[in-house]
């Protein structure tokens, strides 16, 4: 069945059909991180969100190119154009080698994206990789007349560029309010306009990272890689741009001006942007020191975290909001996303655990339930990928399970198969969520194996009318909170917390 995608456009600002350039191909760039430290929250959604599109595209029958970059250059510590590198500061600090903090951080990087189960990129280039790439997206922007270079740095000329194109009109703002918010800022004496941004920086004596260019030894701005890159990769015209809505201005205002600039059209057709994870209301990032990072998260190591946190219910905590919606960090929020996560696994697990009936005098499910169900899913993910609109209907799913577990309804073998096929497809596939390995998922399943094993034992000494054993076993496992029930199929059990 065909699917149609609507997703947000950032740009047009408003929800479009999604119609790629290449019929059954997409090109999709996504904002990667900043390798001078371990990832944290804020850099999950981002990675989650698009994990999560590159999902549902390839699995609703595109063939998806996903680049995901790697910044190891050019991101300066205080303004895109001034400051210093923030890899090469903490070289500096720690007396190694920029790259072997790139390289450390990096790896970081892979296991947590890794354990939170985040498919890697078809491509995932560095901008140290692509100097030169950056050097001729400059050249470009310099014989067009949109440039210019000022004591070995060249900066974009943004008065120029608005006055025959159009700043701002991704993040909405005009030149006027861009200029009043901006700062004064060492270094701008090389400038023409306080607005302009800097393509490439000619590095000052004890600057370490520098290469050779027409203009100086230096390094290139940090906007420059993302539209080199992506170019290279996708071409000068392709379907997706994704990351942070942090990165709207200006980071991807410039992507585009600079795009523009250098080749005289847009080249980006969908632009989306996930929302903030917010802590107390702020944004959460190590620009504000109010981060807690995703190895913290994964050993409870930190003075905000009440406990450890697994990677998958770090996963469907932001799942769980639409990836256009702000998410508050809480202890209590991350606590209810563990206990709805373990609901869903549960329901998969009693798939496999409900014996198929013809209908009886109760209530029955049977195919048309699960064909209007799989509707109900396919509807969620292809509103703009309502994720948590997807996981209520597989919650009222469970419930439906529960009650045949029960024996308050029946199903029919064809309608628990298709379930069964419906939960894998969306649970494992699309949300990308999966039992963990010495996670309390995996604990409680080896956990049920042992009350299993202690109720079969008892089923095998009421058989052999060996009351004494028979009742020890059921008053033992009531003391610790088991309620056992026998059924004509043997026996259910559950634990009352």
């Amino acid at each position: 069945m065909e699917q149609k995608l609507i997703i947000y456009n950032t740009l047009s600002r408003k929800k479009e059909e999604f119609k790629p350039i290449t019929p059954g191909r997409v090109g999709m760039y996504v904002c990667g991180p900043t390798v001078y430290g371990d990832a944290h929250l804020g850099h999950a959604r981002p990675a989650i969100t698009f994990d999560l599109l590159f999902r549902y595209l390839t699995h609703i029958g595109y063939k998806v190119r996903y680049v995901r970059n790697i910044t190891d250059v050019g991101h300066l510590e205080h303004d895109a154009d001034e400051g210093e590198d923030k890899i090469a500061k903490k070289a500096r600090i720690e007396q190694l080698e920029p790259m072997e903090v790139a390289q450390y951080y990096t790896n970081r990087f892979h296991q947590a994206m890794d354990a939170l189960n985040v498919l890697p990129p078809s491509i995932e280039p560095h901008a140290t990789g692509h100097i030169i790439e950056q050097i001729e997206l400059v050249k470009e922007i310099l014989d067009n007349g949109y440039a210019y270079e000022s004591q070995g740095s060249v900066y974009f000329d943004v008065n120029k560029y608005n006055h025959d194109h159009h700043y701002g009109k991704l993040s909405g703002r005009n030149l006027e309010d861009v200029i009043n918010n901006s700062r004064e800022l060492d270094g701008t004496g090389e400038k023409h306009h306080q607005v302009d941004f800097a393509l490439w920086k000619c590095a000052q004596p004890q600057h370490i990272m520098r290469w050779p260019s027409p203009w100086s030894d230096g390094f290139p701005g940090w906007h420059c890689e993302c539209t080199a890159m992506g170019r290279k990769y996708l071409g000068n015209h392709f379907d997706i741009h994704g990351g942070g809505m942090d990165l709207i201005f200006p980071h991807h205002e410039c992507e585009i001006a600079q795009a523009v600039a250098s080749q005289g059209s847009d080249m980006v057709n969908y632009w989306m942007h996930n929302n903030m994870i917010t802590i107390n209301g702020q944004k959460m990032g190590k620009s504000l020191n109010n981060f807690i990072t995703l190895p913290q998260f994964f050993s409870g190591e930190h003075e905000a975290l009440t406990q450890a946190y697994s990677p998958m219910t770090i996963r469907f905590f932001i799942l769980q909001a639409h990836y256009r919606s702000t998410v508050d960090f809480s202890n209590e929020a991350l606590q209810a996303s563990e206990k709805g996560l373990s609901r869903l696994m549960d329901g998969m697990k009693t798939i496999d655990q409900i014996t198929a009936a013809e209908k009886g005098t109760g209530e029955h499910f049977d195919l048309p339930y699960v064909d209007e169900l799989r509707t109900k899913c396919y509807e969620a993910m292809n509103d703009d990928l309502n994720s948590p609109i997807l996981i209520s209907h597989l919650f009222d799913a469970c419930r439906v399970l529960n009650t045949v577990a029960d024996h308050k309804a029946t199903i029919s073998a064809a309608a628990l198969d298709a379930l069964r096929e419906l939960f894998h497809t969306f649970v494992l596939d699309i949300l990308g969520l999966r039992p963990e390995a010495g996670s309390n998922s995996a604990r409680e399943e080896a956990f049920g194996k042992v009350v299993d094993m202690l109720l079969e034992q008892r089923m095998a000494a009421k058989a052999a009318k060996d009351w004494t054993t028979s009742d020890r076993i059921r008053d033992s496992l009531a003391a610790l909170g088991f309620e056992v029930k026998d059924t004509k199929d043997g026996f259910s059990w559950k634990l009352n917390k």
